[in-house]
């Protein structure tokens, strides 16, 4: 059970860091998954995630705490529990955010992590299918494709935005992010590809590499200052397994900052009060969560639009999609339901989009957790740069009790201000020729919301996440960051954290691609560590 390194979790970065630190014949690795292999159809189907995302279905399942900006609602927290994590459960959107958004993590505490430094590990990291370009890479392991059979509502859509006088973007991760236009997914021949598809499965007949699923890992071992290892279980036996060279937690916002915890490291007061011992006082563990608040306007339309519908044609037109889909991976099986977006300024002096669209070719009620019979569409829109900021914390010192959650959604109010002047612009949208011709009118719960007070009641009586947790292990150089800026936990040995915890700030737009790019250079600095090489040198890739 002696490896060079233990990974834990095999979501979106475990698995790119299983794939790529297994390249060197000479380190033995282990990654660790709390569920089981992405074997099931329900994740290769990419309209799988309609199941995925509403049951326990490979997925954790989690709650935020009563929210008072939520009229203390609880939200749901939905996480990937299964090989290529949230990246095997989620709408495989590939967005990578605006450059500010990297250069504001540079600025503010995290040295070499601006857009100029990034941009060639998104490069390196992807198979786009429309080829090579300045922004985009061919060759790489994640392939990112344009839906192979979108319906005519995705397009009515995009020529809504463009009749109320938004621009017509064809590519978001592109020179520009502002605009309406089609998502590109994270699919490879209308299936999904997951960083498990993509980096792991390729690989796992290497004699150095060594996958556990179904392990439950309980804490870290911690002995004078260094991480030695990770206890976990596996088929109910509780083991340790030894890191010669590093431990690196890839558990993701929600879960690394709660093994932190178990495991002896954050706030001391927290941890005596849990009655768990004090083994490296760090205090910003947990702090700093946040997410991108989120509020779905949904339509029913009287008769099929051509995308997905519980009602007869609906229904009818799911069964005829299974033989295209078998034969050709072509159809409705293969849409991902948030097929086309956009990217707005919430007021014309912004000066980069804080709002975003995602086109939802069904109706969602309750963000999808609800069934509704008939035909329709949905418009989500969401905040980018929520000022709101939360925590994780412990409920018990028990691996098998969740933790705390609290996003603290709405607690700033300019966010709810944001979302109010966002489901504004969405109705202007919504009230275009190219979807009216459809006939829909807005479902009850909205539709009586008229002036800016009632909006602002519908927002905080249906709002929640659109599943983007991120900054709970922040990257930095102050007292409260948790790692620096090649990820190492502040003032330990042998521990990185490698996952949306660390993002200094969210992104603006989808974070999975993000979260692959930040697994790709911290792959390359961990190479370099065991190397004795300079360990950001190493994370530099020419522009």
């Amino acid at each position: 059970m002696d490896f060079d390194y233990v990974i834990v979790g095999g979501g979106s970065a475990g698995c790119v860091l299983a794939a790529r630190l297994s390249e060197d014949p000479e380190v033995r690795v282990a990654l660790l998954e709390a569920g089981p292999a992405d074997t099931s159809r329900q994740v290769q189907w990419p309209a799988g995630l309609a199941v995925m995302a509403r049951t326990g279905s490979h997925n954790w399942g989690l709650e935020t705490t009563p929210q008072p900006g939520l009229n203390g609602r609880r939200g749901y927290q939905p996480r990937g529990k299964v090989l290529g994590g949230s990246g095997s459960v989620n709408a495989m959107v590939y967005v990578r955010g605006h450059p500010s958004d990297y250069d504001h993590w540079r600025d503010h505490g995290a040295p070499g992590w601006g857009w100029r430094e990034v941009l060639p590990w998104f490069r390196r990291a992807e198979h786009n299918e429309r080829g090579a370009s300045r922004w985009h890479g061919t060759g790489g392991p994640l392939n990112v494709a344009d839906l192979r059979s979108p319906p005519a509502l995705r397009e009515a859509f995009i020529h809504a935005g463009v009749q109320a006088g938004w621009a017509h973007n064809p590519d978001f991760n592109g020179p520009e992010l502002e605009g309406v236009g089609a998502y590109q997914v994270t699919q490879r021949d209308g299936q999904r590809c997951s960083t498990a598809r993509a980096y792991l499965s390729p690989h796992l007949e290497r004699p150095n590499l060594k996958v556990y699923t179904w392990a439950e890992v309980q804490d870290l071992v911690v002995e004078d200052g260094r991480v030695r290892g990770v206890r976990v279980r596996l088929a109910g036996d509780l083991q340790t397994l030894q890191a010669r060279h590093e431990v690196l937690l890839c558990a993701g916002a929600l879960l690394s900052p709660a093994v932190l915890l178990r495991s002896g490291i954050g706030e001391p007061a927290e941890l005596l009060r849990l009655g768990l011992p004090v083994r490296h006082a760090l205090p910003g563990v947990g702090l700093g969560l946040h997410d991108h608040p989120d509020v779905v306007l949904a339509v029913q339309a009287p008769q099929a639009t051509g995308g997905v519908a519980l009602s007869v044609d609906g229904l009818a037109a799911l069964a005829r999609a299974w033989g295209p889909w078998r034969r050709e991976r072509r159809g409705l099986i293969s849409t991902n339901f948030a097929e086309a977006g956009g990217f707005l300024r919430s007021h014309e002096e912004e000066t980069v989009p804080d709002l975003q669209w995602h086109f939802v070719v069904a109706q969602l009620v309750d963000h999808g957790r609800e069934l509704v019979w008939g035909n329709g569409f949905s418009l989500h829109v969401c905040l980018l740069q929520p000022r709101s900021r939360g925590r994780v914390s412990l409920e018990s010192p028990h691996a098998e009790v969740p933790p705390r959650i609290d996003p603290a959604f709405l607690s700033d109010p300019d966010d709810l201000d944001r979302l109010v002047r966002g489901v504004q612009l969405s109705r202007r949208v919504l009230a275009q020729p190219a979807l009216m011709a459809l006939g829909g009118v807005e479902r009850a719960a909205s539709r009586a919301a008229r002036t800016e007070n009632e909006i602002a009641a519908f927002i905080r009586e249906h709002a929640d996440t659109i599943y983007h947790p991120v900054g709970s292990c922040r990257m930095g150089q102050d007292r409260l960051a948790v790692v620096s800026p090649t990820l190492r936990v502040q003032g330990l040995h042998g521990l990185r954290v490698v996952d949306a915890s660390v993002m200094p700030r969210i992104v603006s737009g989808n974070t999975h691609a993000a979260v692959v790019m930040i697994a790709e250079r911290a792959a390359a600095m961990v190479r370099a560590a065991r190397l004795g090489r300079d360990e950001m040198a190493a994370a530099t890739l020419p522009a």
